[in-house]
């Protein structure tokens, strides 16, 4: 069939893509748009899925304070200086720190967590649930149920993202690395809320960030 140019300058609008990439896509999906949007995701997925091996050393940090109370810095690395300047890298960076002040992550990803800690929180799941009577085999299925809804808890890269809960931190990045074409990674991050570790009053400093965040 034929594609006009018309559709083609309207998805690469869209996405961002190179023109015979987006008419490509658009011959593929037999000029549906919303088609030709997905194959062009699915293709950007798979181009940065082979990037994969590929070592991610530059990129930048960035910060955010909230109100004077909250104060952010994460480290998110690309594989070149060039596109750590990208304005899809630096918006995905500043996103990333106002996630992390609204939902006071303990660890990037869950290879992070200390075996002593799981297997702490693995002790106190079975010992809340061994009033219930469960068998043995059942008993064990239910707490790691628990321990990786746990994970997920704590761990950054598996939480919802705060300014679209259909899709998690980690998947965020990774849309934002198909759109950039290139390796991109969140190695660290650091959160400091004033007064933490001091006696006081329940603080609603998240709450306020989390409702800032999807502003």
């Amino acid at each position: 069939m034929a594609i006009s140019a018309k559709d083609v300058a309207a998805l690469r609008k869209q996405t961002g893509a190179g023109m015979m990439d987006c008419k490509k896509a658009l011959l593929e999906s037999d000029g549906d748009m919303q088609k030709a949007n997905e194959w062009l995701q699915k293709k950007s997925l798979a181009a940065v899925g082979k990037r994969a091996g590929k070592v991610a050393a530059e990129g930048a940090v960035g910060s955010y304070i909230h109100g004077g109370r909250i104060g952010v810095l994460v480290e998110l690395n690309s594989e070149t200086d060039f596109v750590a300047r990208n304005e899809d890298f630096q918006a995905l960076l500043k996103d990333v720190c106002m996630h992390v002040a609204a939902t006071n992550p303990q660890f990037v990803s869950d290879v992070e967590i200390p075996a002593e800690q799981i297997e702490k929180n693995r002790e106190i799941f079975l010992d809340q649930m061994k009033d219930q009577g469960k068998p043995a085999n059942i008993l064990e299925r239910i707490v790691d149920g628990k321990i990786a809804k746990w994970k997920k808890e704590i761990c950054l890269l598996d939480q919802p993202f705060v300014k679209d809960t259909d899709v998690t931190v980690g998947q965020h990045v990774q849309n934002v690395a198909a759109r950039i074409k290139e390796k991109i990674t969140v190695r660290r991050f650091v959160r400091f809320e004033l007064g933490d570790g001091i006696e006081r009053e329940t603080s609603d400093f998240a709450a306020e960030v989390a409702a800032a965040a999807q502003v």
